[in-house]
């Protein structure tokens, strides 16, 4: 065997200056061809490169190394915990909600965070007295640490509050923790979901039959619309287990996505006894999407044995009664949907079926993104 010079490994730059130490600390001679000198740490397809005698050695001590990298990559991965997110008022009852989001996180091996957003004025407004106007002031700083340490004050008790429901056995014992933030609320829900990706949105809905002028300004429903994961909206009116949730009907238009979005809610609801009913809206069924209805059916049928199935047809999407008929004759304990980003425009000025739904029904809304 000649000192020719070989590839031993194609690898990222950090990987392949891994690599090198510990082949030169073995007495390995080692070179690493870049093809981005200026800029390394951006560089992709690093080239090992070792003299050819030293090539079975080599390959081994590499094996056995980046086993160990990679099981303690693993490692690192799987000791972050997934996290259940629960937007919440801190002046609110907020038992139930607590209820059905430790029961929920507890089921997929989560922790619970509690996020509490608060608004502070830009302006305070003094009251006219001898004058015929109000006026207008910056709010100063001593008003918004005032707004801070209440706030701070409130999630110290609900701290409390749900250590006690957890020691007393009324809750799930799961670790839990609340974050405070400044802001407008849907924006620091958004926000938070953006850097910390939680596997799911639990929230509270107060506001069933609300008029349409008074849902645009609801934080759940925007919420939904612009969530970037799962959302369960859960009715304030009563008492829900999640564990108890075995009838889950699906709002199907035949989308390819549809089927990610199934597998997605399977996922989370894993029951032996778990039933999933097909929903389509038409004015006028066909044969066409009767064939669909019934091939999604036995699609997840045959994927999952143990899943029961079914599917039905609704007469109109823009009649909520239908629904809600529906959903008391099957006895539906969830309704979900997955849902397309709409433009702001196109929210402002037409009510989303599922923020119809949020305000027209006592029955949990699973919202998912497409």
């Amino acid at each position: 065997m000649n000192n020719k010079w070989v590839t031993l490994a194609i690898r990222t730059y950090y990987r392949a200056e891994m690599i090198k130490a510990v082949l030169d600390s073995n007495n390995i001679e080692t070179v690493i061809h870049n093809l981005n000198k200026e800029n390394p740490e951006v560089a992709v397809g690093v080239r090992v490169r070792i003299k050819e005698q030293d090539l079975p050695k080599a390959l081994s001590i590499v094996e056995e190394v980046e086993k160990e990298w990679d099981k303690e990559k693993n490692e690192t991965l799987n000791s972050k915990k997934n996290k259940v997110l629960i937007p919440i008022e801190l002046t609110n009852n907020i038992k139930d909600i607590c209820k059905f989001g430790f029961n929920m996180a507890e089921d997929l091996n989560a922790e619970v965070t509690f996020l509490h957003a608060y608004f502070t004025p830009t302006f305070t407004i003094t009251p006219k007295t001898n004058i015929d106007f109000d006026t207008y002031s910056l709010t100063n700083s001593e008003t918004l640490r005032k707004l801070a340490r209440e706030n701070k004050a409130d999630s110290e008790n609900l701290t409390n509050l749900v250590q006690k429901w957890i020691d007393m056995g009324e809750l799930p014992n799961i670790h839990f923790d609340i974050e405070i933030k400044a802001g407008i609320p849907e924006d620091v829900i958004y926000d938070y979901c953006k850097a910390n990706n939680p596997i799911l949105v639990i929230m509270a809905n107060n506001n069933k039959k609300l008029n349409e002028e008074n849902s645009i300004g609801s934080i759940t429903s925007e919420v939904l619309e612009t969530s970037r994961v799962p959302v369960i909206a859960v009715p304030n009116s009563k008492e829900i287990n999640p564990k108890n949730i075995k009838s889950i009907a699906f709002f199907t238009n035949f989308d390819h996505n549809d089927l990610v979005a199934i597998d997605t809610i399977i996922s989370f609801f894993k029951k032996e006894d778990l039933e999933l009913i097909f929903l389509h809206t038409t004015d006028h069924k066909d044969n066409w999407e009767e064939v669909m209805l019934e091939g999604i059916k036995s699609y997840f049928s045959k994927h999952y044995p143990y899943l029961k199935t079914d599917y039905a047809f609704l007469k109109s999407s823009k009649d909520i009664n239908k629904l809600n008929d529906f959903v008391k004759q099957k006895k539906i304990d969830m309704i979900a949907i997955n849902k397309r980003k709409r433009s702001l425009i196109s929210r402002f000025f037409n009510q989303g079926f599922a923020t119809k739904i949020l305000f027209n029904t006592d029955t949990p809304l699973f919202v998912l993104r497409k």
